[in-house]
């Protein structure tokens, strides 16, 4: 008897041992999931993040500033930004955080950006201001300046890299041609300017009584309508591989807008007569409209327009000047004269252009 309620003590011992166990375990992972729970929406709600903002050009300069939120411990980073060397120069690169600076690396469209405190302390955290760049604003148009990632490491020498991905719109706008003051064409020429269609001379003057030469024409067009370099095979031997405007003639050309001088010769370098100008102009207008050449003579179908100096006119650019004309793309050098063989200037080139785009719903 005594053994039967002993074996019948171990049954009820172990049984409650077991419970315990079960019990123990229940308990430990219920407060292991609700001590995980909050971690996990505390991390949420104190992740970093990353932010890039601008301020308004000044003085041909922009700056831009890069920033953190719920930052942990920042001792050190590597900040990688994509920007357009051809709008904008970095002439400047600060760091917010005391320490020491890499100087700014630059590779193609890339500026690596390098910083680490010194000695045995801890990083920043909280809301910080980063670094800022500081930008010359080369021409005028509008570009992005993009924030790609920062590798951040903490006073343990840890890192973590974090893809932001966050970009500021920069429209490069500098200051005025300061040989444009009263001129016609002012507002054309700036309103070009400012979509990076148009150049100046230098910084500082457009020079628009200036000369165009047939290459200047053919690339002006090219980045109007925004053509892609085409593969085909150019015939043109004095078109120099290489050259600032092989590219922009190869695609002109390519477009059927441009043809040569001979089979073989475009001729770059020579200035681009207004009745060149004008032939050009409308076959850019029919490339980008796809009009048909039906819908061309059913359109201009009418009484020839009249200048005084019809008669010098070359025969091969007669219907173009008609045409382009009555569309409104160009007019007479005075009100009853078109003066087709003397050189376009540069005003009268950008004007052309403004029109066309305007024309096409470009602008």
């Amino acid at each position: 008897m005594q053994l039967q309620r002993n074996q019948l003590h171990r049954k009820k011992h172990k049984m409650i041992n077991s419970m315990v166990t079960f019990m123990t375990r229940y308990l430990l992972i219920a407060l292991l999931c609700l001590s995980l729970q909050p971690a996990a929406i505390a991390y949420a709600e104190t992740a970093s993040s990353f932010l890039l903002t601008a301020n308004k050009p000044t003085d041909g300069k922009i700056t831009i500033t890069m920033s953190g939120t719920n930052v942990k411990d920042l001792y050190g980073y590597e900040a990688r930004i994509t920007f357009d060397p051809n709008q904008l120069e970095l002439v400047e690169a600060k760091s917010s955080l005391d320490g020491f600076s890499v100087s700014p690396i630059i590779k193609n469209k890339e500026i690596i950006l390098a910083h680490t405190k010194i000695g045995s302390i801890t990083g920043e955290s909280g809301s910080i201001t980063i670094g800022t760049l500081t930008f010359k604003i080369k021409k005028h148009g509008t570009s992005t300046v993009k924030w790609e990632s920062i590798k951040a490491v903490d006073h343990n020498l840890s890192d973590q890299t974090y893809s932001i991905g966050k970009s500021v719109s920069v429209t490069s706008v500098k200051k005025g041609f300061i040989d444009l003051e009263g001129h016609w064409a002012k507002e054309i020429i700036e309103q070009l300017a400012s979509k990076g269609i148009i150049e100046g001379m230098d910084e500082d003057h457009f020079v628009p009584q200036a000369h165009v030469n047939r290459a200047q024409f053919a690339a002006l067009i090219s980045r109007a309508l925004n053509l892609k370099i085409n593969t085909k095979q150019i015939p043109f031997t004095d078109v120099v591989p290489g050259s600032w405007y092989a590219e922009e003639v190869n695609s002109a050309y390519a477009a059927g807008i441009i043809q040569g001088m001979t089979e073989t010769s475009f001729d770059p370098e020579k200035d681009i007569t207004r009745e060149e100008m004008a032939v050009m102009i409308v076959r850019a207008n029919t490339y980008a409209s796809g009009a048909t050449g039906s819908e061309k003579s059913e359109k201009h179908d009418v009484e020839a327009i009249k200048f005084a100096d019809n008669d010098s006119i070359s025969e091969w650019a007669r219907e173009g000047i008609q045409i382009a004309v009555r569309l409104g793309i160009i007019n007479g050098r005075t009100i009853d004269s078109f003066v087709p063989k003397t050189p376009a200037t540069r005003a009268e080139a950008a004007a052309v252009i403004q029109r066309l785009l305007s024309a096409i719903n470009l602008l």
